[in-house]
């Protein structure tokens, strides 16, 4: 197939518009639809809006913080019409997302960086590390996996074939195998070899299970002998068309491992995207990448400009 003269690739903003497209049909065009019969927007108005949002999973919380700001607003009939509110809208769910302090620590000069990756079963965790394994080498950086998800033999074949895909060297121990001594095999090596960044694949556990819960506790003083301050990311992955009910995940794994940072798989396939703005105002964990599709280069940087302009985009 041949390209189109002057084609040019998507950008990230274009490519975040096309995955928020649902989102955005549930939040922008129902505005509209509230806002419909109305000459003035008032507390009345501004209460048909609260379904809206917290349908775009936005959550109660910050749902009511941005219909408290709106409220001052029209009180004082300072917001004219629909895109007024929306701007005003926007506006805050900007803030609300530049306010999350950034999380994680950079290594010692010489050292590899270590990102731990964890979540439950079906988030696209595998997945997404074969990706994030793209995204780095794509900026020049050498990348080893390991396949500490000893758990199922089927994770380990997983990772193998995203290892071949990225042209990613895999370090592995047989099925049933201890975590902890493949990630200090991996580590080890990562140091021998002058290697940029170490992924960590774990097992996609349950966040109520409290011995896997200490497993990848002992994994994180298994990091710490081998390079101090190991690991210096540890990334949730979070199944974006579960909104609202993986904001519980995500604050049982902070607890337990410190999570630096949320990735958002799947939301090009969800009416649910506000959930990044809940995450942010109710977790205070940043949100680092999104999924957007199933290529290997359909993990995008999350940018807080690029999410809320593309939720109002026309």
């Amino acid at each position: 197939m041949t390209e189109t003269p002057g084609a040019t690739k998507p950008s990230f903003f274009e490519r975040m518009k096309q995955a928020v497209t649902r989102t955005r049909e549930t939040l922008s065009e129902r505005i509209d639809q509230a806002l419909a019969f109305t000459k003035e927007i008032d507390r009345g108005t501004l209460d048909e809006l609260e379904a809206v949002l917290i349908t775009a999973d936005l959550g109660s919380k910050t749902t009511q913080e941005i219909l408290g700001k709106l409220r001052e607003k029209a009180d004082r009939k300072q917001i004219k019409d629909a895109d007024e509110l929306k701007r005003l809208i926007k506006e805050q769910i900007l803030a609300i997302l530049n306010a999350t302090p950034a999380r994680g620590s950079k290594p010692a000069q010489g050292e590899p960086q270590v990102i731990m990756v964890v979540g439950v079963n079906g988030t696209g965790k595998t997945t997404t590390i074969g990706k994030l394994a793209h995204a780095l080498k794509a900026e020049g950086k050498n990348v080893l996996l390991c396949a500490a998800d000893t758990f199922r033999a089927a994770a380990i074949e997983q990772l193998e074939v995203w290892g071949s895909r990225t042209n990613t060297e895999v370090i592995k121990t047989k099925a049933g195998g201890d975590p902890a001594a493949v990630l200090f095999d991996a580590l080890s090596a990562a140091k021998t070899r002058q290697v940029d960044t170490v992924i960590v694949d774990t097992a996609g556990r349950l966040h109520t299970k409290t011995s896997l819960m200490a497993e990848l506790e002992k994994m994180k003083r298994t990091a710490q002998r081998i390079i101090p301050g190991a690991p210096h990311e540890v990334f949730l992955v979070m199944d974006g068309t579960t909104g609202q009910n993986g904001l519980q995940q995500a604050r049982q794994f902070t607890e337990s491992v410190g999570v630096t940072g949320i990735v958002l798989t799947k939301l090009d396939g969800t009416a649910k995207g506000g959930v990044v703005v809940a995450i942010s105002r109710e977790l205070g964990i940043p949100v680092r990448y999104v999924g957007v599709g199933e290529k290997a280069g359909d993990l995008l940087p999350f940018n807080a400009e690029n999410f809320a302009d593309s939720l109002f985009a026309s």
